[in-house]
């Protein structure tokens, strides 16, 4: 997973366990979560983190609502970086991001119910 990061490390933390109850509920044994900033490790780093594992395709889930210039700039120069720092790297892909998923209209919903 890709988020943006924060200095707030909590915020980083609240993403990792994301992470990481995502991997464990659906048998996903090679998952990290990656940040644009503020949050380590860099996409680069969760790269090579997965490579040792013994990765050979990597899948960039963007924790972002939807695809503004990080995801339209500074996502597509990390990954043509980590392309560069690791030439055995095979397939790497990058996802949609949250916008648009069915679920987030009940996800607005919960929310507005329990502010009722």
């Amino acid at each position: 997973m890709f988020a943006h990061g924060s200095s707030v490390e909590s915020a980083n933390e609240a993403v990792r366990v994301v992470t990481r109850r995502v991997a464990g509920a659906n048998g996903y044994s090679l998952m990290e979560t990656a940040f644009l900033e503020g949050g380590k490790p860099s996409l680069s780093e969760g790269v090579g983190l997965l490579l040792r594992q013994g990765a050979d395709r990597i899948v960039v889930i963007p924790y972002f609502l939807t695809l503004g210039l990080h995801l339209k700039r500074d996502l597509p120069r990390l990954i043509h970086e980590a392309r560069e720092q690791y030439p055995d790297l095979g397939a790497i892909e990058v996802t949609e991001p949250l916008d648009g998923h069915p679920a987030l209209d009940q996800i607005v919903r919960d929310r507005a119910e329990a502010a009722r």
